[in-house]
């Protein structure tokens, strides 16, 4: 039985908000000041990992948890310090959403930032006031992949998973998304395309802002 869609969870980076530059020059600025005697990562490493919590980035560099927690302050402090300077909303994005929330849906945000940064991004991008809820990684306990994250946005919310979709960019997002047995759109206009995603069959395919309407237009 197919169930018409009530409830549209979203991604913060890569999905709303182009935070992809702010991202890359804050992990490079942390590589410098922690590990400058040795070669830099790729950005590709980086951005493979979009969609995870700083900690489980900086652990690909080092077991050292106390080295970790050093990384993660270091990145934090250059990221907020430029995030107004440098982040925008995707043209589009900020019209198809409020759309949505005209509409009636149940609108949320399930970030892997902590949730003081997820609001300061949808501040920047003028989206303070849509969303219903948000959840960052400070209010769970795993982080996506894992299907916590969403799990408590449809228990927070008081709907049910077959009547919800989570909105992302990233693989991260669509594993979390149907482990969490609700519908999955996979968003192209962030870092990753439809060959990254493809394996992972998301239940949507959104190439432009405008095909949110697909969501809940008949």
């Amino acid at each position: 039985m197919a169930f018409a869609l009530t409830t549209i969870l979203f991604d913060l980076d890569g999905t709303i908000i182009d935070s992809i530059e702010l991202i890359l020059r804050s992990y490079r600025h942390t590589m410098e000041r922690h590990r400058s005697n040795e070669p830099a990562p790729p950005d590709d490493m980086w951005i493979a990992g979009l969609g995870t919590p700083l900690w489980a980035q900086f652990g690909q560099i080092t077991e050292d948890k106390d080295e970790i927690e050093r990384m993660v302050q270091t990145y934090r402090k250059y990221n907020l310090t430029h995030h107004d300077a440098l982040v925008k909303p995707y043209d589009g994005v900020v019209d198809e959403i409020r759309r949505m929330k005209d509409a009636g849906k149940r609108l949320g945000v399930v970030t892997s930032k902590l949730r003081d940064g997820a609001m300061r991004g949808l501040r920047v991008s003028g989206l303070d006031d849509v969303f219903d809820l948000v959840i960052g990684c400070d209010d769970v306990k795993n982080s996506k992949p894992h299907p916590e994250p969403v799990l408590k946005a449809v228990a927070d919310l008081g709907v049910k998973a077959a009547e919800t979709v989570f909105v992302g960019d990233s693989r991260h997002d669509m594993e979390s998304g149907r482990a969490a047995r609700v519908k999955t759109a996979a968003v192209l206009w962030g870092p990753f395309d439809r060959a990254h995603l493809e394996d992972l069959h998301p239940d949507y395919w959104l190439e432009k802002p405008g095909d949110l309407r697909q969501l809940y237009q008949p």
